[in-house]
């Protein structure tokens, strides 16, 4: 699969279009398969070089105008490179920086100020490259995407597999990335990874069977799910990875605090029940056996209403 950064060294780019006016929408059942809600305008970027445009009001609808895509005509085009830009430094490094620098530290503490330092060139250096920090953090998104394993959906009767398979590969890039989440949902998710991700999600839940207007809801079911479990799973693992502790070190701690208070004791014994009775010596074998629990619940699920759609017919 071709990255995000491989895409944007293409000299042969077309200029950009006017940035103003309404964004196009998603692809078709990309909200279902790897958005927590809708695909939110985004606030231009700050600072010097920043060239995004404002959001503006529209006088004839009252309707805030929405900024389109990065991603818009292909990717936006490097410009010429100056004398006085660094040799070494090209998109493709930005990039990979960047999504370095949010696995490390997280969204929270990522600037265009902290790339630049870390790169070892000014802020207007990197500027050349990116037009603001909103575009950064779109190309570094599907950057990561360029990490899942895609199955081969051409066989229908492998749907299950390549659904799991898919589901599997969408938790750990939650996990892997925990700053993700926070960004899924925020931009189109139209880079030329995600598209693909989101297509081969689609042909699989085609595979399955549902009919064209269960397939959105089938979708959601399964990625919605996998998207609150590895967020959680996530932000849970670089807790502790901060903490300099364990996850079972983090839980034994937890589940201590609360067998300590009275008050918690029906609470504390009907935990210890379940997690005694779930299976696994460590927090993360257990949460491996609940993912793929709940995964072939939904599963389950689908060839439920496939069956019903059937008796319909």
């Amino acid at each position: 699969m071709v990255s995000a950064a491989d895409r944007t060294e293409n000299p042969e780019r077309p200029e950009r279009p006017a940035r103003s006016g309404r964004a196009g929408a998603p692809a078709e059942g990309a909200e279902g398969a790897g958005a927590a809600g809708p695909a939110r305008g985004r606030r231009s970027g700050s600072g010097a070089g920043a060239r995004g445009a404002q959001d503006t009001q529209s006088a004839e609808s009252g309707v805030r105008s929405v900024r389109t895509s990065v991603w818009q005509a292909g990717g936006r085009p490097e410009r010429g490179r100056r004398s006085a830009q660094p040799a070494s430094l090209d998109r493709r490094k930005i990039v990979d920086t960047a999504v370095r620098l949010l696995d490390a530290e997280g969204a929270a503490k990522f600037s265009m100020r902290r790339l630049a330092a870390e790169l070892d060139v000014t802020a207007m250096s990197v500027y050349w490259y990116v037009d603001n920090k909103d575009d950064l953090l779109e190309y570094a998104l599907d950057a990561v995407y360029g990490g899942i394993r895609l199955p081969d959906v051409s066989d229908p009767s492998g749907w299950r597999e390549q659904l799991r398979t898919l589901a599997t590969e969408y938790r750990s890039l939650l996990v892997r990335h925990p700053w993700t989440s926070g960004l899924v949902g925020h931009f189109l998710n139209i880079g030329p990874n995600s598209v693909s991700f989101v297509l081969a999600v689609h042909q699989a839940i085609r595979n399955a069977g549902l009919p064209p207007e269960g397939q959105i809801g089938g979708m959601a079911a399964i990625y919605q799910f996998v998207y609150g479990f590895g967020t959680i799973e996530g932000h849970f693992v670089a807790h502790c990875t901060t903490a300099g502790i364990s996850q079972d070190e983090y839980v034994a701690r937890a589940m201590g605090t609360v067998n300590a208070l009275p008050e918690l004791s029906e609470y504390a014994e009907a935990a210890a029940e379940m997690m005694d009775a779930r299976g696994g010596t460590t927090v993360a074998e257990m949460r491996d056996r609940d993912f793929d629990f709940a995964l072939e619940m939904i599963l389950a699920g689908v060839e439920a209403m496939v069956a019903r759609a059937g008796r319909a017919g």
